[in-house]
């Protein structure tokens, strides 16, 4: 991971974060909230809103992000087309989303990137698309680090300092796979970063070099948590790091935005099929039949000896675990949907409407899990998938956009880094810290740089604790703060302020609570396997009642997109698969790189 640009923060939907910046973000933030992504995803208008009543339906795919959509299309590309999806906000894509700034330019606020592009199924997407040319042509990088005092740091000390980080990262990456284990009492990949740079700092003799070089490792942790989608990256499990699966091909940037990608994936739901503005308030998911009709189960009288009774999932049939992973089912029938007996589970939405459904793909965010699962399913959750829940590491990373009127910085810089002296930082206590006045007086000092999109739009990132005090910050606030610091390490005084600046919330989202999954130390990959474990509501069904998707399920790909889809089309397996399947066969659409490459051999 030591390579990636940083994830895009789960961009804020835009329904509550950017009521107050300037006329035109304003105005795009509204139309987000509406559904219109900007020209790319499918629009709000484009689906039904739910008003109340009751809906029978034998899937009920909850969410349109990423997951339910990629859910929802591998229903459809197996002859299912009797499912709903239904969704908190008033648009599809989740974390996707773009505003339009005026001028034909827009903005990503939430994913930015295609991490990869051997065996990734978005990029695969995008070229079959034409959103994306096979041949990558990246554009000229300058970087500049600079002090608070506007001293520039030659660029063989930047170079230096980078590849001995990469270097400590990778070594970090290894304890995974490796047997042999970390130096006594190191937990984190922060300490153990910490404990490298250390060693390599004990032989620099001039004290200013030393000081000059421990900020540059600083500013690269900063970056670490970013990418990583943290506070500090003392929180992020030593042991784990490596757990993630880093593709190969770099990062990818869609010209047309990384919105873009949810036009081909929403083109062939119909539009009846997803319902917006339609937020859950409860999923009823074990039920028995009565005299009176279908009643949820009470566990605790079932069972009250047991944390996690065998009545509240089973394992896996064998049959249908077959065509889990990477395969899709071939359907001989207009509809391949025979599943269990209708209204096995009930959703109850906030605005009234109940939906009866054989089963449930539910892609919620954990951000949002973490605040609501004791309440969300009736029964709760067995206690082996509240502890993940809880394990897990939900952080808050944010996007910071400047808009001006000229260009300032010169042309052939595209970055400058942000090197912090954060000495004094060193000494504060972690309760200090956290305190309101500790951070409303040095919150943005963990922004460690601002990167140039275009010649008038800079970048700028923020993530942890610092975040979340930001998102509470007026933005002509924040724009203020942002031209001092450039002032500050530029040495000059006359750069402008922005005409629009435009953050990202998306600790304060209602329906996301955060920015993305990673795995905090005393958690393992086994807590998101256990997310990702599919509930039966009795030990006789052979197919799930609720089926869970999204990022924050994918054992080596979280935090990303292609991990959503994935877990998306999993889930969605869960339900195609038959008891005996007579054929399972790889999708193909003739874009299929991966299925591709797998077919050459390799000397």
């Amino acid at each position: 991971m030591a390579n990636k640009e940083p994830k895009t923060p789960a961009p804020s939907p835009t329904e509550e974060g950017l009521a107050d910046i300037a006329a035109t973000a304003a105005a795009a933030a509204a139309a987000a909230a509406d559904g219109h992504v900007a020209d790319d995803g499918a629009a709000a208008s484009s689906t039904g809103t739910a008003q109340g009543g009751i809906t029978n339906v034998k899937v009920l795919i909850i969410g349109a992000g990423m997951a339910g959509l990629s859910a929802a299309n591998h229903l459809l590309q197996n002859g299912c087309d009797d499912f709903l999806i239904v969704e908190a906000r008033g648009r599809v894509g989740g974390r996707i989303v773009s505003i339009p700034l005026g001028n034909n330019q827009k903005v990503e606020l939430g994913a930015n990137w295609i991490h990869g592009v051997l065996g990734n199924p978005i990029f695969e997407i995008a070229v079959h698309h034409g959103l994306v040319s096979v041949v990558n042509i990246p554009k000229p990088h300058k970087v500049v680090a600079t002090t608070e005092d506007g001293h520039q740091v030659p660029f063989s000390i930047l170079q230096e300092i980078y590849e001995a980080y990469v270097c400590f990262l990778r070594r970090c990456d290894e304890y995974f796979l490796c047997q042999y284990s970390p130096p006594p009492d190191i937990n984190s990949v922060g300490e153990h970063i910490n404990y490298e740079i250390e060693i390599y700092l004990s032989s620099v003799q001039d004290p200013k070099e030393k000081r000059l070089k421990q900020l540059i490792f600083n500013c690269l942790l900063k970056r670490e948590t970013c990418i990583t989608g943290c506070h500090n990256m003392n929180e992020v499990d030593l042991l784990e790091l490596g757990s993630y699966t880093e593709l190969q091909g770099g990062n990818i940037v869609l010209p047309a935005g990384y919105s873009s990608i949810l036009r081909p994936l929403s083109a062939q739901i119909p539009k009846e099929s997803i319902m917006t503005k339609c937020p859950v308030k409860k999923i009823h998911w074990k039920r028995k039949k009565t005299f009176t009709g279908l009643e949820t189960v009470d566990e605790n009288s079932e069972n009250e000896d047991s944390d996690d009774s065998q009545k509240t999932v089973t394992e896996v049939p064998t049959a249908a675990s077959s065509a889990l992973r990477g395969a899709s089912v071939e359907s001989n029938s207009s509809s391949n949907c025979d599943f269990a007996p209708e209204g096995a589970v009930r959703v109850d939405c906030e605005n009234g409407h109940v939906f009866h459904a054989a089963h449930v793909i539910c892609t919620i965010p954990l951000g949002v899990l973490k605040q609501t699962h004791r309440t969300l399913f009736d029964p709760e959750l067995p206690h082996y998938k509240q502890e993940s829940i809880e394990n897990l590491m939900f952080g808050t990373v944010d996007k910071i956009f400047l808009v001006y009127d000229r260009p300032f910085l010169s042309a052939a810089v595209s970055e400058v880094m942000l090197l912090w002296d954060d000495e004094k930082q060193d000494a504060v206590s972690e309760e200090e810290s956290a305190s309101e006045a500790y951070l409303s007086k040095n919150w943005y000092k963990k922004i460690y740089s601002f990167a140039k999109i275009t010649d008038t739009l800079l970048l700028g990132w923020v993530s942890g604790r610092e975040a979340e005090y930001m998102e509470t910050l007026p933005h002509e606030v924040v724009a203020d703060k942002c031209t001092e610091i450039l002032r500050n390490f530029l040495q000059d005084p006359y750069v402008p302020k922005p005409k629009m600046c435009v953050c990202t919330s998306w600790k304060s989202q209602s329906y996301t609570g955060g920015a993305y999954t990673s795995i905090p130390v005393g958690a393992t990959q086994e807590d998101i396997e256990n997310l990702a474990q599919p509930l039966y509501a009795n030990p006789q069904a052979t197919k799930p009642a609720i089926v869970f998707a999204g990022e924050h399920t994918h054992s080596s790909f979280y935090s990303t997109v292609h991990g959503a889809y994935l877990s998306g089309r999993t889930a969605a397996q869960y339900l195609l698969a038959n008891d005996e399947p007579d054929e399972i066969i790889m999708e193909s659409d003739g874009s299929d790189l991966s299925a591709w490459m797998q077919g050459i051999a390799l000397d």
